[in-house]
């Protein structure tokens, strides 16, 4: 079985983020990049699914100079080889054409089976695995909980709200992994030492037939034209006195300064 697992570079979740000088990007100075969260869950479950029936682990990321080294960690959690698609010329602020990229390159290698995380964490636009599932014209399943794999068909369990749905369909298809899906491995030192042998290949959108026209600037459905941080929370305020002179001021505020009753 050949199994595929598109994982996406993000900022460790408690960096310090700051704006660009452009205005429309992050200020990378000083930024860990990390596996995004739901992409661990999606990379941990490809794995576990080769240990199973067998076959081949194939790691994608889109991106920049902060990829190799998470691909290089796929490697050493589990992944057979890596495919490293340069983000120069590529829109990769617009999920379309990120959608597309990755859509060329999967269809290439003609896996069985498809693993996103059920979002990246960053972007949150929750749409890229949904585009390749279609460009690719194979179902998809997406915030799934437990995962049968089988006889050419898989049986997914989903969360929607107030319950669970059961999903069945034919591979090939695109599975978008949630959290709780399983419990996800850290490399031991004898797997990172051996994720240095293992091939990482370097492709760019062209190498997959694409042209600029289909994937950069001029080909995206969406521009970020600015970024701004949240405003700063305003400092709390103690309130004094006895629990009776507390609960009146406590009452007055909300009434007269938040306006919520």
């Amino acid at each position: 079985m050949k199994i595929a697992v598109c994982i996406k570079a993000v900022p460790e979740t408690d960096t310090r983020i700051r704006i660009a000088a452009d205005g429309r990007s992050i200020d990378r100075t000083d930024v860990k990049f990390i596996i995004s969260p739901y992409d661990e869950f999606a990379l941990e479950e490809a794995v576990r699914l080769k240990e199973a029936k067998g076959g081949q682990v194939i790691a994608l990321s889109l991106g920049g100079d902060e990829v190799p080294n998470l691909l290089r960690e796929a490697l050493a959690r589990g992944a057979d080889e890596a495919v490293h698609i340069a983000a120069a010329g590529i829109a990769i602020d617009d999920p379309l054409c990120v959608g597309k990229t990755l859509a060329a390159a999967l269809k290439g290698l003609t896996p069985d089976i498809v693993f996103f995380g059920k979002h990246g964490v960053g972007g949150d636009n929750q749409q890229v695995h949904a585009i390749v599932a279609e460009k690719l014209g194979w179902p998809q399943v997406t915030v799934v909980t437990k995962l049968e794999v089988g006889d050419g068909r898989l049986r997914a369990e989903r969360e929607i709200e107030g319950g669970v749905e059961v999903v069945e369909t034919g591979l090939p298809a695109v599975v978008g992994a949630q959290k709780g899906l399983n419990e996800p491995r850290y490399p031991k030192l004898q797997s990172i030492m051996q994720a240095k042998k293992k091939p990482l290949a370097t492709k760019t959108f062209a190498d997959f037939g694409l042209t600029a026209a289909e994937v950069g600037p001029e080909g995206a459905g969406l521009a970020v034209t600015a970024l701004r941080l949240p405003p700063p929370r305003q400092a709390g305020r103690r309130i004094a006195g006895d629990p009776g002179q507390q609960a009146a001021e406590l009452l007055s505020a909300l009434q007269n300064e938040v306006k919520v009753i």
